[in-house]
């Protein structure tokens, strides 16, 4: 069973939607759905309008990205733990190529294509940040994507973007979950350095595709930008040198 932890920040109707994807390919998978509710709100749907389970958490304050997830997983009874964005859409399921692929030798980590709602790929599989790399970046030299096979066949990458990210449980458990001290930003590229630190490959697998509906409201507000700075000066004093070989 694939348990899907999904966090809501008054987003409840792109949270109904997303449920509703995955009530259209319950027939396909098993799942169940932990949703977080990071602030009080009224939801338009209740757990009895989905044929699969659905367990809610209400949060007395809000928490950051990583604590909300790895709360969720204490809850999560599959052998298989999935985190998911509520600004996601499934046209189709990515679960069956997404599973044969994290079942490959050493595979802790494995994500789908984002797409975002124009039908234009998005950058979720990216090298990891250096010093170097950031300042090409910010020279709009080189944003540290990588270019997709034209095979579509999965693929080593530095990293996935947190959108989407399908871990086995137990992989999940050994790494200790996401690091809580990042509150947003970051907690992703730091859980995919842990992960090629015990040995085990992060994959991106093309061939299986979502949509991500971004919302980007977050790009015009300080506190945003206060912890993407602070996230990565905590990523650069964790990582920095110790960045692992990932043997692309």
């Amino acid at each position: 069973m694939i348990s899907i932890s999904m966090v809501s920040h008054h987003q409840g109707q792109l949270v109904q939607e997303l449920l509703t994807d995955l009530a259209l390919i319950a027939d396909q998978d098993v799942f169940e759905v932990i949703l977080t509710l990071n602030l009080p709100e009224q939801l338009p749907c209740t757990n009895d309008d989905f044929p699969y389970p659905l367990k809610i958490i209400t949060n007395p304050e809000p928490l950051g990205f990583a604590a909300n997830h790895n709360q969720a997983f204490q809850y999560a009874e599959g052998d298989i733990f999935c985190v998911m964005n509520p600004d996601i859409r499934l046209p189709n399921s990515p679960f069956a190529g997404l599973l044969n692929s994290l079942q490959s030798v050493q595979a802790g980590l494995v994500a789908p294509l984002v797409m975002n709602s124009a039908g234009k790929i998005e950058d979720s599989f990216r090298h990891f940040p250096t010093i170097w790399g950031l300042f090409l970046k910010f020279l709009r030299i080189d944003d540290g994507r990588y270019a997709i096979p034209a095979d579509k066949l999965p693929f080593q990458v530095d990293w996935v973007a947190g959108m989407f990210m399908l871990f086995k449980a137990d992989t999940f458990k050994r790494i200790g979950g996401f690091d809580a001290g990042f509150f947003l930003y970051y907690e992703d590229v730091d859980i995919c350095v842990r992960l090629w630190q015990q040995g085990l490959k992060v994959i991106a697998n093309p061939a299986a595709t979502v949509i991500h509906n971004a919302q980007r409201t977050s790009r015009r507000k300080l506190k945003y930008l206060f912890w993407h700075l602070s996230s990565l000066c905590r990523y650069l004093g964790k990582h920095l040198l110790s960045l692992p070989k990932t043997d692309r």
